[in-house]
């Protein structure tokens, strides 16, 4: 065997939860190009024979990125909230962070979120640790998306 291969061979054994986490059809909208907060999407699939949790999210697009999710506040009305305790991703399973539902939260936004750039995100993860994801900015996916920049932060 040579050098390289052991090499090689010892990293992947050392951090094996991190290749089970993948990050799929991942995307970034702001509500406008003056906004001061966008959102998130992505389908996190865990390949891996044990539970884990996304427990926290940062970005250098954003004073503020959190966890949040959607709950009904009773007669029709929708509100948002911070989810500290994160988002369990089941072993063999997916995590979907979608419109009206669990979503990443970008606030006090360091720049447009203009269609076609890109935002760097580390997302971190209970047993998986930190996992890097380029999310493409997509202001014209789902149009009916909800303007964030209007919802109280």
């Amino acid at each position: 065997m040579t050098l390289k291969f052991l090499a090689l061979a010892a990293l992947m054994a050392a951090s094996p939860a991190m290749a089970e986490i993948r990050i799929v059809d991942a995307y970034a909208r702001a509500a406008s190009p003056a906004a001061k907060s966008g959102a998130a999407f992505m389908e996190i699939v865990n390949g891996g024979a044990e539970d884990d949790r996304l427990v926290g999210v940062a970005s250098e697009a954003a004073a503020r990125v959190q966890l949040h999710t959607h709950e009904s506040a009773g007669e029709g009305v929708m509100k948002m909230r911070h989810v500290e305790e994160g988002f369990a991703v089941p072993a063999g399973g997916h995590h979907l962070l979608a419109r009206g539902g669990d979503h990443v939260m970008m606030m006090g936004l360091t720049g447009p979120l203009e269609q076609g750039a890109t935002v760097t995100m580390t997302l971190t993860f209970e047993k998986a640790g930190e996992v890097v994801v380029e999310v493409p900015v997509d202001n014209e996916r789902a149009p009916e998306a909800m303007d964030h920049s209007k919802m109280g932060h």
